[in-house]
């Protein structure tokens, strides 16, 4: 089994959207706009040979402020701009009760056994107090994406950072090369 990384989309990944006082999703593909360093900092990731999974609740599809093909496009652009290995979404509303929504578990615990992920040694990457309570529910590390709008900061993550950059940074740094994990004596 291996390690993998779960990232949480909005404002992670992509940019929020602000409507009036109140962040969102994007809800048109139109609307998605990349964080300036989700390409770079996934491909670091991706060279170490990390799984790379997108978990994100989109409950705008139920309450029918978007239409499940926005939100298709939405991911197929995500998947051709990122290296991502999967995106898993959740759909449902809060009062669905449903096992995905975050900040159950359901959404990394059916992409790790789907994929043979480890996830004692995972990351979990978000900017909200879900995103947290979310990984450490799956047994996950944590990392918090400081924010502005930020909830997260009572939830206890493993890390605080600014960026997604150092987010990347500090998993490299936590989790050798595979290589230097078996030593020396075992690199061909």
């Amino acid at each position: 089994m291996t390690p993998a990384v779960f990232l949480d989309r909005d404002g992670v990944l992509n940019a929020i959207v602000r409507r009036g006082e109140t962040i969102s999703s994007p809800r048109t593909p139109e609307e998605l706009v990349l964080e300036p360093e989700a390409e770079s900092s996934l491909r670091a990731l991706k060279r170490r040979g990390l799984p790379l999974f997108v978990v994100t609740n989109q409950p705008d599809v139920r309450r029918g402020l978007m239409t499940p093909a926005a939100l298709d496009e939405i991911h197929r652009r995500l998947r051709s701009a990122l290296p991502v290995d999967d995106i898993a979404a959740c759909l449902h509303d809060n009062a669905d009760a449903c096992a995905c929504r975050k900040p159950k578990p359901g959404l990394l615990l059916d992409l790790a056994q789907r994929h043979g992920i480890d996830l004692a040694r995972s990351w979990m990457v978000g900017d909200q107090d879900r995103d947290i309570a979310c990984g450490r529910a799956a047994g996950c590390r944590t990392i918090l994406l400081r924010r502005t709008y930020n909830s997260g900061l009572a939830a206890e993550a493993d890390l605080v950072v600014e960026s997604l950059s150092e987010a990347a940074a500090a998993i490299l740094a936590a989790d050798p090369d595979p290589a230097q994990r078996l030593g020396p004596e075992h690199v061909e």
